[in-house]
């Protein structure tokens, strides 16, 4: 990952799978990073530093420290490394997530490997991105797991995809949701967070959840990341006529 002078370029561009490139936070979203390469960090930290809406509160070199970090600094997102000594970051991720659900994660790494991915979002996490992919990315994908939005590599959101299309059964599985819950997973599938769609929906944010954790059980997934893949691949997540 390099700094901003070198182009702002992590390596290639990735393409954010639902978020709303726009979304500005009005306060600093603060942000820890955990990564076992120090010039990644370095890195990271000189172009957040040129956003407005972004504020580094923490430096971690491996997982075992991300997670005191995390407990003591309480940040809004942790940009969290998979592969670490002492502690990966999948374990990591869990343990944060277990202690802290209020903390959005986004998962980065070198390579794509469809366990880890699937184990990355099913941990927790609200977002995965390559090591090569823009800082310009890796920012819209903070932002997004601040808002409760989810932003994916383009080849994680295919591979995930592909997956979702492995499972389907004769039976169609959008049979058993309710016209409320069809239209909570389509507003899911365009993008929006718990707040956006109660905002749309004329429900409370604690309702929305609620509809989605009834939606994942139903569907049989793991994560609203999988559900709002899962709208797309079924053609749900087009506007309502």
């Amino acid at each position: 990952m390099t700094t901003p002078d070198a182009d702002a370029r992590l390596g290639r561009g990735t393409v954010t799978a639902t978020l709303d490139e726009g979304a500005v936070s009005d306060t600093p979203i603060r942000v820890l990073l955990v990564d076992d390469h120090a010039v990644v960090r370095m890195g990271l930290r000189t172009f957040f530093e040129l956003q407005d809406d972004i504020e580094v509160v923490g430096e971690a070199g491996d997982g075992s420290e991300g997670v005191a970090l995390a407990r003591r600094l309480k940040p809004d997102v942790v940009l969290m490394d998979l592969m670490m000594p002492n502690m990966d970051g999948l374990t990591a991720i869990a343990r944060i997530k277990s202690e802290m659900p209020e903390t959005e994660i986004v998962a980065v790494t070198s390579f794509i490997e469809e366990e880890k991915v699937t184990a990355a979002l099913e941990a927790g996490a609200s977002g995965y991105l390559l090591k090569d992919a823009e800082a310009e990315e890796v920012a819209s994908a903070v932002r997004a797991a601040f808002a409760g939005e989810v932003h994916l590599d383009p080849a994680v959101a295919r591979l995930l995809a592909q997956r979702l299309r492995t499972r389907k059964t004769e039976a169609d599985p959008v049979e058993p949701l309710t016209d409320r819950e069809r239209d909570v997973i389509r507003l899911l599938g365009q993008g929006m967070s718990n707040k956006d769609i109660g905002a749309a929906l004329f429900i409370t944010e604690r309702t929305a959840r609620t509809y989605v954790s009834n939606i994942l059980g139903k569907l049989g997934l793991a994560s609203r990341t999988q559900a709002a893949l899962w709208a797309v691949e079924h053609k749900l997540s087009e506007p309502a006529r």
